[in-house]
């Protein structure tokens, strides 16, 4: 069972998720080439840009024991989840900006060694809290805990993602709790992973497969919130 209104795609249509990225602008943002990952100059190309899926990030993922697959990872999980605005990847590359590469490399060998020891709650805590990454909020650091520990998980849950367009869907199905667009606590985050794991289970599927399906919801809840009623049909529930 999948919350209602919600059709969960195929494991293999989630892997296959691409996002068209441009590396010339992201290699002059990064402290160095060591931060990116060879695999993203693989990626197939598709009307001009390469496209990153996130079957590529889950390989470059396995890497993160290292202190240059962490790096790796990172870099990865923020190309896949930006886009191609110039203005998107200029915010999302603050974090160069702001903390030092050591820093930078220390916070996430402390919070991804919390996700393998502990699991995604912990280290979620950890992310948000102590070992804090400026700029890099739920939105994004989820992505790296998701791409870090979705494959291998400690505990019962494994770590998903969650930004506005999974909150958005969660604020229209989940009556029993009140989603925010951000700044999600710990606490909200397991309310999240406890929902989608209990539709993943019902249905069958994994819980990243749920957490794709609440993405694309959202994202059709905001378009259409974008576009407002169409003249001629009263406000309210879009036609299914």
């Amino acid at each position: 069972m999948t919350p209602p209104g919600i059709s969960v795609p195929a494991r293999e249509d989630v892997l296959g998720q691409a996002i068209p990225f441009d590396p010339a602008r992201w290699l002059t943002l990064l402290p160095s080439h060591d931060w990116w990952p060879s695999e993203l100059d693989g990626c197939r190309v598709e009307a001009g840009r390469p496209r990153v899926d996130r079957s590529t990030v889950f390989g470059i993922a396995r890497r993160s024991d290292t202190t240059e697959g962490r790096r790796h990872l990172l870099t990865a999980a923020l190309v896949w989840g930006t886009g191609t605005k110039a203005q998107s990847v200029a915010r999302r590359a603050r974090i160069f900006e702001e903390c030092t590469p050591e820093h930078i490399d220390a916070r996430l060998e402390t919070g991804l060694r919390i996700l393998r020891e502990e699991g995604a709650i912990a280290a979620y805590y950890a992310f948000n809290n102590d070992h804090r990454i400026k700029y890099l909020g739920p939105a994004f650091f989820s992505k790296v805990l998701y791409f870090a520990g979705h494959e291998q998980f400690v505990g019962a849950r494994r770590p998903l993602i969650l930004d506005r367009f999974v909150a958005i869907a969660l604020g229209a199905v989940d009556a029993e709790e009140k989603w925010r667009r951000g700044g999600w606590t710990t606490p909200c985050y397991e309310r999240y992973l406890a929902f989608a794991h209990d539709h993943a289970r019902r249905a069958g599927v994994l819980p990243d497969q749920v957490e794709a399906a609440l993405f694309a919801h959202g994202r059709q809840l905001t378009e259409l919130g974008r576009q407002g009623p169409r003249r001629g049909r009263p406000a309210g529930r879009p036609r299914r």
